[in-house]
């Protein structure tokens, strides 16, 4: 049940509609990007907490959520045209940016192209140079393995969220009823009433395209700029895996996955040495979610410098 003090709404702007979320507040605009395949509604927790200080949005990406699902538009240009175009939609003139996971890529190419429209970034474990991400992710040994039964069809809402923490242990562990309301915009009904995922594998491909592709100018940016890391030594992975599954996976996690995460550490500290890093111990990917108070306390500090 949605019980977040926020208005929802839509934008129309390049010819389709966006979904966001207004929990209103004074001050200067602090706007919530999502991670890939994310509704806004992640972030009905922690995101009414600066209300007291900034008026706080968040918006999802097309493709995702509640927003609309064309067929193109995906890439860095167009997703980071997208931002500026909702601010100015709500007469925004400049903002900070905080973003999750693929928003990453958004918010460094906002700053980059529009820097007279951003004030600070704020990243939740999504400052990353994702260039290389497929070699190191074709070597997770988990990848090629399948869950026992695949599901394409649910009877029930409930029946598709039971899966998804079947097979997506790392969010079971961060599971709440944010999640529940995010689910519902995952799927459509069939002909025959049944529930199945929305048809998002070219969304997905065009995504994976730009992640890769993208070479973020980091070095570019000159303002104040946070960054989380999630440093978990616990990646979740499911139960159906077989014991000498499990420790290959778990060591590919050690020797090839966090050194990546480390090296891209050492890419900010270098590129961007005036920005604040937090690395979160035992940290959850989301963890404006897991972490919400450690989170908050950090980036209330950091917008009140």
């Amino acid at each position: 049940m949605d019980t977040s003090p926020h208005k929802s709404d839509f934008v129309y702007i390049n010819e389709i509609k966006l979904h966001y979320l207004d929990w209103g507040g004074n001050g200067e605009a602090l706007i919530f990007l999502t991670g890939t395949g994310c509704s806004a509604h992640l972030y009905d927790y922690i995101a009414p907490r600066f209300a007291d200080r900034f008026h706080v949005l968040a918006l999802t990406r097309r493709g995702q959520g509640e927003s609309d699902y064309p067929e193109s538009g995906y890439d860095i240009h167009t997703l980071t045209k997208d931002v500026l175009d909702f601010m100015i939609s709500l007469n925004v003139n400049k903002a900070i940016l905080a973003g999750h996971a693929l928003a990453g890529l958004e918010l460094t190419h906002f700053a980059e192209r529009y820097p007279d429209r951003v004030s600070r970034l704020i990243y939740l474990d999504a400052a990353f140079d994702w260039r290389d991400i497929l070699s190191i992710a074709g070597k997770d040994p988990s990848m090629n393995i399948k869950p026992p039964e695949r599901k394409k069809e649910y009877s029930s809402i409930e029946e598709y969220i039971d899966y998804v923490k079947q097979t997506r242990p790392d969010l079971a562990q961060v599971w709440n009823e944010l999640w529940d309301q995010s689910m519902v915009f995952e799927l459509d009904k069939n002909d025959h009433g049944y529930f199945v995922e929305k048809d998002t594998f070219d969304i997905g491909k065009a995504l994976m395209e730009t992640t890769v592709t993208y070479e973020p100018a980091f070095a570019s940016i000159k303002i104040p700029v946070l960054c989380f890391y999630a440093m978990s030594n616990d990646p979740g992975y499911p139960s159906y895996l077989t014991e000498e599954q499990m420790l290959a996976a778990l060591n590919y996690w050690k020797t090839a996955w966090l050194p990546w995460r480390k090296k891209n550490i050492q890419k900010i500290k270098a590129d961007i040495p005036h920005a604040r890093i937090i690395e979160i111990p035992n940290g959850h990917h989301y963890c404006f979610m897991a972490q919400e108070d450690l989170v908050y306390e950090e980036i209330s500090r950091f917008l009140g410098e």
